[in-house]
């Protein structure tokens, strides 16, 4: 196993609240699940503030950012049973990591918090 990227991303949680009352920026940013799972969640501003960095922070432990036909919706963050939050694969993810380490299989690894003013994120994108 061999880590392939690291990524980090802050982000100021006014600047998310700002932007998530423009239903434009949500639907632009945020999969159909993501904004499913926001409407039973008490603190939004939260919810989207550290899935917005956990977007950032995937796509800079790529080291693409959001090119290679990257957009902010392909990259999903979901729970597991436990509610610890991590990254959905999906086939447009699979393929680009693929392409981009010339591997089959990997792993992502998520860490997120916030407090009242930020939001940060930390990725790893590691290989099997």
């Amino acid at each position: 196993m061999k880590i392939l990227g690291i990524g980090v991303d802050i982000i100021e949680n006014n600047r998310i609240k700002k932007s998530i009352q423009n239903n434009k920026f949500k639907t632009r940013v945020y999969s159909s699940n993501e904004l499913k799972l926001s409407k039973n969640v008490k603190n939004k501003v939260a919810y989207f503030s550290k899935r917005f960095a956990a977007k950032e922070a995937f796509s800079k432990a790529l080291g693409t950012g959001f090119s290679e036909n990257l957009n902010f919706k392909d990259i999903e963050i979901v729970s597991d049973k436990k509610g610890k939050p991590k990254y959905a694969k999906n086939k447009k993810i699979i393929k680009i990591v693929q392409k981009k380490y010339k591997i089959k299989k990997f792993n992502s690894f998520l860490s997120i918090s916030d407090e009242k003013d930020y939001s940060t994120a930390f990725a790893i994108i590691q290989s099997v």
